[in-house]
């Protein structure tokens, strides 16, 4: 007996030229409505071919486009539809057409606006940008209404490169965050996901916190600042912060940890991505001395970071082991997603300073998290709201699907 798989039965469509019926109902929303419709459409035999329902502030547009009686029962299909919808108090529609709707131009994407507020003015902007790139918008769909509002655009004949840097370009002159990632069953796959600590996952510079407690803030945080603005090498500026630490005790490193503040978002982005089966993980030019209590702590798969040299108790002023660095950062991104088992254009990094700009433009989707300028601009997209779980709607994932998930698990909503 021959064993060859054979292909799913394709469902039919209507020809071109096949008339058909778009069926449209609008008013106050109310439990029942589609059943009503359906149930009024099932007397006259017909094929459905497409639906499409909204509700905006409790009012309901239901569409169905489906398949026209014959020609002699269209009169009373259509009395019969407007009579339902009058007796539960709302209107309907009824255009008469032929076929399906039209194909979806090639090159989609999914384009998600971020905006804290979203205005009239910058989504009309958006909209016009997407139209001139050849790009046509099928379909609008809000991801979060808090902390800021997040609206993804499914938008079809656009090559999703040149949506990227035609939107980029004015997001920031329109006060919204833009993300174009591609279409496709990739955005559904298990990713691998790596963040920047200082100023990325926590909202400190750790090297400034043991600083504080060596009596030396202000000049390591003079020379932070310009290493992470790319005006020095990042090596020599790290060697020369960490030699001001010579002789501070080490015992200082339980202080540190207790002092480190987490980005907000922080916890409900890791939460998230953990339940989804993401694999998770941190690099930075910081130090192990934090990085492993905060990979204990939020439950992270992966961490990597600089190790401070201790002898007899207390810190040498240097280093131990391979720098962290930008390239390092790099590299670490590829380890990490051989080990995790994922391709690197399903990975995704997250990070703020030019020492994280080769593990953006190495990763699948680079998210610039209220970063320096040259950051944002090399980036393939730049989040500049202070909550690092937006990135979950870059993703396409909502926050009613975020809140919903923490309610189910007893996680207080933050």
């Amino acid at each position: 007996m021959n064993d060859v798989s054979q292909p799913a039965p394709v469902a039919d469509v209507p020809p071109a030229d096949e008339p058909t019926l778009l069926v449209k109902i609008f008013g106050k929303d109310r439990p029942g409505i589609t059943a009503g419709l359906f149930d009024t459409l099932a007397a006259f035999r017909l094929d459905v071919v497409d639906i499409e329902q909204v509700v905006t502030r409790g009012r309901i547009v239901l569409c169905a486009l489906v398949t026209a009686p014959a020609a002699a029962l269209e009169g009373e299909l259509r009395s019969t539809v407007h009579s339902w919808a009058e007796s539960i108090g709302m209107e309907a529609e009824i255009i008469s057409g032929t076929g399906d709707n039209r194909p979806r131009g090639e090159g989609r994407s999914h384009v998600t606006v971020l905006g804290r507020p979203l205005t009239a003015e910058s989504t009309a902007a958006t909209a016009a940008l997407i139209t001139n790139a050849g790009g046509n918008i099928d379909r609008i769909f809000r991801l979060a209404k808090y902390p800021v509002t997040a609206v993804e655009f499914a938008v079809s004949g656009a090559e999703p490169g040149v949506l990227r840097s035609v939107l980029s370009v004015e997001a920031a002159a329109l006060g919204i965050d833009v993300a174009v990632v591609p279409a496709g069953l990739q955005r559904r796959a298990q990713r691998l996901v790596v963040m920047d600590v200082d100023s990325t996952v926590i909202q400190d510079e750790v090297i400034e916190l043991f600083a504080a407690h060596a009596g030396c803030e202000a000049e390591v945080a003079q020379v932070t600042a310009a290493a992470m603005r790319g005006e020095l090498d990042f090596e020599q500026s790290l060697h020369a912060r960490v030699a001001l630490l010579a002789g501070l005790d080490a015992s200082v490193v339980d202080k540190v940890r207790s002092e480190v503040r987490l980005t907000p978002g922080a916890r409900t982005l890791i939460r998230t991505l953990k339940r989804l089966g993401y694999q998770v993980g941190v690099v930075s030019g910081g130090f192990t001395q934090v990085t492993d209590d905060l990979k204990s702590r939020l439950g992270l798969d992966f961490a990597a970071a600089n190790t401070l040299e201790v002898v007899d108790g207390r810190f040498t002023g240097k280093v131990i082991g391979p720098i962290v660095d930008r390239a390092g950062k790099a590299r670490l991104l590829r380890s990490f997603a051989e080990q995790a088992g994922v391709p690197l254009s399903q990975t995704v990094a997250i990070g703020d300073g030019a020492n994280d700009l080769d593990m953006l433009n190495a990763a699948g989707l680079g998210v610039a998290f209220n970063a320096k300028p040259v950051v944002r601009q090399a980036a393939d997209t730049a989040v500049t709201v202070p909550f690092l779980d937006t990135v979950l709607y870059l993703l396409g994932i909502t926050r009613e699907e975020i809140e919903a998930a923490d309610a189910l698990d007893g996680v207080p909503t933050l």
